[in-house]
């Protein structure tokens, strides 16, 4: 499996936070130094490990605002 590259360019918030310390989180994030994405995900502390999650779109993410 190839290694996945990522690079956080802009963390928006902490949706909740676990007893292990654990947060979800909405990131903008680049994956693969692709145009970078809108993405909600598990992080570990300082982001060293993470769960999975769903990327989505500028589109995406204002429809999602708009359903909400």
């Amino acid at each position: 499996m190839a290694d996945i590259k990522y690079e956080i360019i802009k963390e928006i918030g902490v949706l909740s936070e676990n007893a292990k310390g654990w947060r979800k989180e909405l990131n903008l994030i680049s994956w693969n130094e692709a145009a970078p994405k809108y993405d909600i995900r598990d992080w570990a502390p300082g982001h060293e490990k993470m769960g999975k999650g769903v990327t989505l779109t500028k589109e995406e993410i204002e429809k999602l605002k708009e359903i909400l």
